[in-house]
């Protein structure tokens, strides 16, 4: 039995803090766990969970009319978003419950308190009350981030959306990356009027050029006013330039969800209809201002750096491979270390620092090769390199299809969808596979295993393929498009 209170205390209750607070308290450690939020973090609460519900509900617009081209006789039906909303809080309240009675069931003590770090053994929480462990570990996560431009207090972030009592009747969602892209996707789908401002030459930096252009073009296919190239130069409430006032449209500051330790949402007001002026000449009033132009650790006011943790430059906490920081007895895994952002590495890393530190198996986080998909409509599926990164890399070619899928086709949907393999000149390997299609997110983990396993495209080839499926392109392409 050692001196400290705690064998294990853990700051932050989402997905990646409760994996490692449970399967620590699996081999007999006493852990405490606190959380100044609701249990089950950004992943169950305000991010991917509630997401893909909304996902879902927006995809039903298009099935009215692709039904009727099937032959079945139906009308379009009207989206009722406070029938749904009321539904999502009780399925959110629900998981919510889940992961109290997981930390419960495993012996975890919980702290339903904002929690800091006193010292290199010592948390301190926000009641009064300090506990000492003999590891500390920062699962804080991370929180949307406003610009800084004038006005920018009015807009909303991630976090609102999910606490709207009704939807707006227009947006302008400011933003290219996979946040902004999908909540455009989402809201156009569940009738909002979307026009989206991005500043860069092409949406979802990061991902593969023609995936990227594909989707792009699905979205401004659907109706999204997408434009590139584009930010805003000046936007101030509409009730300044003659509008509606933001008494009679603006939302209850109540009625927003205000998160993570208030870092979101500094100086932030009640969203109201804004006046904006773009960079492209457009002027403009919407509803509302949604900014998906970022996100940040949650690090600010923990006593991290007075503890001696070393932060970098954008917040977040710096960590070995074994997600230790400058401090032997803290760890940090999950957003708040700004590695990888996505809530299944946050527990694997959960996963990795509990054999590392309670099983005596040194354990590092393995960070290559992880499939990902984004949520858009059409969705997309990744793993491994992209065609840019791969030709800076070494020979390659590529292999590549794009059609119109059966389904859509038979409907008169314009849509279409993207196969693609990065081959190795040299060994053959498969360095990265790129979905663009419906149900991606699907498909790529599947994809993912045969990539991550170091499968070459023989091992492609030599699959029979499975049909009429859009899958079956990945196994039946015989000839590269190009090389590189």
């Amino acid at each position: 039995m050692s001196d400290y209170d705690y064998d294990l205390f853990v700051i932050g209750g989402g997905s990646g803090g409760v994996r490692a607070a449970r399967v620590a308290a699996s081999t007999g450690a006493r852990v405490a766990l606190a959380e100044d939020n609701r249990m089950g973090g950004t992943c169950v609460i305000r991010g991917c969970v509630p997401k893909k519900l909304m996902v879902f509900a927006s995809s039903f617009r298009e099935m009215m009319p692709e039904a009727r081209a099937y032959g079945w006789e139906l009308e379009d039906g009207q989206f009722e978003w406070p029938r749904f909303h009321e539904k999502l809080e009780v399925e959110l309240d629900r998981l919510e419950a889940v992961y109290r009675k997981l930390l419960d069931g495993s012996g975890v003590e919980i702290f339903d308190s904002r929690a800091k770090v006193a010292g290199p053994n010592s948390v301190a929480l926000a009641d009064g009350r300090t506990a000492s462990a003999g590891h500390i570990l920062v699962a804080t996560g991370g929180h949307p981030i406003r610009p800084e431009m004038a006005n920018a207090r009015f807009g909303m972030v991630s976090d609102d959306i999910f606490h709207m009592k009704e939807l707006p009747k227009s947006i302008l969602i400011v933003g290219g990356g996979y946040i902004a892209c999908e909540f455009a996707c989402i809201l156009h789908g569940l009738g909002v009027e979307v026009t989206q401002f991005y500043r860069g030459a092409q949406i979802l930096r990061g991902f593969d050029g023609e995936a990227r252009g594909l989707i792009a073009d699905a979205m401004e296919e659907r109706g999204i006013d997408l434009h590139l190239g584009t930010n805003i130069v000046e936007m101030r409430p509409a009730s300044e330039v003659g509008g509606k006032s933001g008494a009679e449209m603006g939302m209850p500051a109540e009625e927003l969800g205000r998160h993570d330790h208030d870092e979101a949402d500094a100086g932030a007001v009640a969203p109201v209809p804004m006046w904006v002026k773009g960079t492209n000449g457009m002027e403009k009033t919407f509803d509302r201002v949604l900014f998906a132009t970022g996100r940040a650790p949650n690090t600010r006011d923990m006593g991290l750096e007075e503890a001696g943790v070393e932060i970098g430059r954008r917040g977040e906490i710096l960590v070995d491979e074994y997600s230790r920081t400058t401090v032997p007895s803290i760890y940090a895994i999950g957003d708040v270390t700004n590695r990888v952002n996505l809530t299944p590495v946050a527990i694997r890393e959960g996963m990795a620092f509990v054999e590392t530190v309670f099983k005596d198996n040194p354990t590092p986080v393995d960070h290559e090769l992880i499939p990902s998909a984004v949520f858009t409509q059409p969705e997309l599926g990744t793993v491994g390199l992209t065609e840019e990164e791969a030709r800076e890399q070494e020979p390659i070619d590529v292999y590549c299809t794009s059609f119109r899928p059966m389904r859509g086709s038979f409907a008169g949907k314009p849509d279409r969808v993207l196969m693609k393999l990065i081959v190795s000149k040299q060994t053959d390997k498969v360095l990265g596979c790129h979905i663009v299609a419906d149900e991606a997110g699907e498909m790529i983990q599947l994809a993912g295993i045969a990539v991550k396993m170091g499968a070459t495209k023989a091992d492609f080839d030599r699959t029979v393929a499975v049909h009429p499926t859009m899958a079956e392109e990945l196994v039946t392409m015989r000839d590269p498009m190009r090389s590189a």
